[in-house]
């Protein structure tokens, strides 16, 4: 019982988040800037073009919080937000160290560890995936194979990135 209660938690409050993040890309929510200035960021870190690459983010990462939150097809949910925050590592945060003090890798690296937790664990007694159990879902060699997909689609995306843009300095 209590692991099912921490399994709910973890599911609600992390889903939460990332669901928020992808808010943030979708809608401009909670201080973020929406499809059109997400988009402008995603193309100086060579995603063009932007607005797509924005929307797409912004849609796995909305989509797989809230499939965490409900504990509804939790792997899948799950292989969303670590594909997404594989892409963030590597196109954002990787030059920065591990710090995220210092922009580096350790958020994305923390998310996505969570997420992996949560692919393997499922999503508990308190999770639409045990009121409709799918059985299916929780078998380890699905949820590696489903995991795999996840990085697979992440170097897909890092392929189609192009070069950043150089900012321009004045003097």
């Amino acid at each position: 019982m209590s692991i099912d209660l921490g399994i709910l938690l973890v599911r609600v409050l992390f889903g939460g988040a990332i669901a928020a993040h992808g808010a943030q890309k979708l809608f401009g929510w909670f201080g973020g800037y929406g499809i059109k200035g997400t988009g402008g960021f995603f193309e100086t870190i060579g995603f063009r073009p932007g607005t797509t690459f924005a929307a797409l983010a912004g849609l796995t990462e909305f989509g797989g919080g809230v499939l965490l939150i409900l504990g509804l097809f939790t792997p899948l949910g799950a292989a969303a937000v670590v594909s997404t925050m594989i892409v963030a590592l590597v196109s954002v945060h990787l030059k920065s160290g591990f710090f995220a003090a210092s922009n580096g890798i350790e958020m994305p690296f923390l998310y996505a560890a969570a997420a992996v937790g949560l692919a393997f664990t499922g999503g508990g007694a308190f999770s639409l995936d045990a009121v409709f159990p799918v059985k299916v879902l929780t078998e380890p060699y699905l949820v590696i194979g489903v995991l795999v997909l996840a990085v697979a689609g992440a170097a897909a995306v890092l392929g189609m990135r192009g070069q950043p843009r150089q900012e321009a300095t004045t003097t």
